[in-house]
């Protein structure tokens, strides 16, 4: 690859390291606008008991202040601030839950606190389902890299003067996969406990492979080799996802902003792959099809948003499902269009 093109592969990368230092509590939604849910885990935190439940990392914090002259990342005070956390988001929970069952006795539908829907805990999953499921669409991930590793390094054959491969899109396929996985990993790690820090990873982690995903599906369609006209296609839409995830991460996380944002961009890229598969002669453009319809509907599940059945499966839970056998046949057709382009650069070769 060249070195402008190692460039774009080089920023692309960062964009998947957003700031986690800015600490800003998210009060945007009904449940937790409810004067009844606020007092209740007021009351929670100070007394570390709500109804017939007992929270432990509520009790006997006059003992857990941190000294004045500690660093707030000495072990004791990280064993504080923990401490802490754990009896916010314990009392918001059991609060939550207490409010929710008496909304549905005096008739009423649930609502969102914080942002997200009210789930049921298991053990220490805040969403189990979500949580799964992420962790099953990194494996899907995962092994359809390493597949894609492998016929590529080794299946296929290789320049002779450089021992690189003939398909052009190598190396920005691995930054995908890489950008991919971690984006699935913090989605696990976020569904499993959900703090500023872990929703803040998880949203950046999304905008970001959202973003390259564009760059890579513009390259991909246009033919684009030229390690300069790469940057020229790459550098707008980096600037604008590196500025969306400052946004987000150091002045406001908008959900509703970031949703439209995120939308917008696989919006246009199902456009660009449907258009691309209607007028070329790709052997798996059916392949493609299917992927662009699958996608489209699964991108239906993130707009039109329902409460969580039986307080487990919610609208983003089944699109987290519909994503396990759509990134299946991604990474096969991902694999046909190495082979596809391998085997036309060697006739080509051999032609001459």
């Amino acid at each position: 690859m060249a070195g402008t093109g190692l460039w774009v592969v080089g920023l692309a990368s960062l964009l998947a390291l957003p700031g986690i230092f800015v600490s800003v509590s998210v009060e945007a939604s009904p449940g937790d606008a409810d004067p009844h849910y606020r007092t209740c885990v007021g009351e929670c935190q100070n007394t570390g008991i709500i109804g017939g439940n007992i929270i432990s990392h509520c009790q006997s914090r006059e003992n857990d202040s941190i000294s004045a002259g500690s660093s707030w990342y000495t072990q004791e005070a990280l064993r504080v601030q923990w401490k802490q956390l754990n009896c916010m988001t314990d009392c918001r929970y059991y609060c939550m839950m207490r409010r929710e069952e008496e909304r549905r006795l005096g008739g009423l539908s649930p609502v969102q606190y914080h942002g997200k829907w009210p789930f049921k805990r298991v053990s220490v999953f805040q969403e189990p389902l979500s949580a799964a499921l992420s962790a099953l669409n990194l494996l899907m991930h995962f092994t359809g890299w390493l597949s894609f590793f492998l016929l590529v390094k080794y299946r296929l054959p290789l320049r002779p003067q450089t021992k690189k491969t003939y398909y052009e899109y190598t190396g920005l396929w691995h930054i995908y996969a890489i950008l991919s996985m971690n984006a699935w990993i913090w989605s696990s790690v976020f569904h499993t406990r959900d703090i500023d820090m872990t929703e803040k990873l998880d949203y950046s982690s999304a905008v970001a492979v959202l973003g390259y995903s564009l760059i890579l599906t513009l390259l991909r369609i246009f033919n684009v080799k030229e390690g300069a006209t790469r940057v020229t296609f790459a550098a707008p839409i980096l600037a604008f996802v590196t500025t969306h995830i400052l946004y987000l991460n150091f002045y406001d996380l908008d959900y509703g902003w970031n949703m439209k944002v995120c939308v917008a961009m696989g919006v246009v890229q199902i456009v660009a792959w449907a258009i691309w598969a209607g007028v070329t002669h790709h052997p798996s453009r059916l392949k493609l099809w299917v992927i662009v319809f699958g996608g489209a509907l699964a991108m239906l599940l993130e707009v039109f948003d329902f409460p969580p059945y039986k307080g487990y499966a919610d609208a983003h839970s089944l699109w987290h499902a519909s994503t396990v056998p759509l990134t299946y046949l991604w990474w096969s057709f991902i694999k046909d269009d190495a082979e596809f382009r391998t085997s036309t650069l060697t006739l080509v070769k051999k032609a001459r």
